[in-house]
């Protein structure tokens, strides 16, 4: 195994050491609740470092794991402690924790480590393509009493989460289907539906984003809600460098989604979405008509 030099500002390293600690864990026939009493650790703690949901771990617990797991390859505990090493960077998203609710800092660490986003949004633009206009619309609306230091605050994340779509190293590839209906769903006013519209139609080319139109009804046989598929590679050899997470939007709370019937279920959801879709150049003239009108 080699040692991924990834963006310290990524959840990315986090998830690869949990991964490759798990399997090891597994290959030697022990339990969680085998290793956590040598470790001094709880059950679920050992978990949580498994699915990278622990914000660190220490490079002299990686070594002693390595030492149970019976890890002797030299290039494989080197690239365990580098991960380690690499988990511990600070994140660029906790200068926002004032402002990010929730659980939507693990969306926020997701998104940066992803490669490939797949999102489907019924009701609203996604946060990642809002004009700093639309998105002070939507909190507003959403936050009635918000101060106008909190609502620079928010729009400041959206703007900084953007700079994955136009990153000079590997930016961001995205796929965005919207709804007809949210286009024409009248967010602040028309002239900031109509800079949004030409903002869609006007991304960089690794943003294709198609309109699913009225009269495609429902592609998946059933409404799905919001969602969003975050792929995130393969490395040397092939192997899936993270496995596949889908994030479900819900009001009461948010879902992530990693069985692979789970993954496989949505994959097929938004398939058949994407082929109900307009294509991209017939989007981009959708877009720019629905702009047109909101002009008027």
């Amino acid at each position: 195994m080699t040692n991924i030099g990834e963006d310290q500002s990524t959840t990315l390293p986090r998830r690869q050491l949990g991964r490759y600690l798990k399997d090891a864990r597994l290959a030697v026939g022990l339990k969680l609740e085998d290793v956590a009493p040598l470790m001094q650790w709880s059950a679920s703690k050992l978990s949580r470092i498994e699915s990278g949901k622990s914000p660190a771990i220490r490079v002299l617990d990686v070594e002693a794991l390595c030492r149970i797991y019976e890890i002797d390859d030299p290039e494989v505990s080197a690239g365990l402690l580098g991960l380690a090493k690499q988990s511990t960077g600070t994140s660029w998203w906790q200068a926002f924790d004032d402002v990010i609710s929730g659980n939507f800092d693990l969306y926020v660490g997701l998104e940066s480590s992803a490669q490939q986003l797949s999102m489907f949004q019924p009701h609203i633009v996604a946060g990642l393509l809002q004009t700093p206009a639309y998105a002070r619309a939507v909190e507003q609306g959403y936050y009635s009493d918000i101060s106008e230091q909190e609502l620079e605050r928010r729009i400041q994340l959206r703007i900084k989460r953007q700079s994955l779509l136009n990153r000079k190293f590997k930016p961001v590839a995205v796929d965005f289907v919207i709804h007809e209906s949210a286009l024409w769903t009248v967010v602040g006013n028309g002239k900031v539906m109509a800079a949004q519209c030409h903002h869609l139609a006007n991304l960089p080319v690794n943003v294709e984003v198609r309109v699913l139109p009225y009269d495609a009804g429902f592609p998946a046989g059933l409404p799905t809600g919001p969602f969003a598929i975050l792929d995130f590679g393969t490395d040397s050899k092939g192997r899936e460098t993270s496995p596949t997470v889908v994030y479900v939007e819900l009001y009461a709370g948010d879902l992530y989604l990693e069985r692979r019937k789970d993954v496989a279920r949505y994959r097929q959801a938004y398939s058949a979405t994407l082929k109900a879709a307009l294509d991209v150049p017939d989007s981009k003239r959708r877009l720019r008509q629905i702009a047109r009108e909101h002009e008027r």
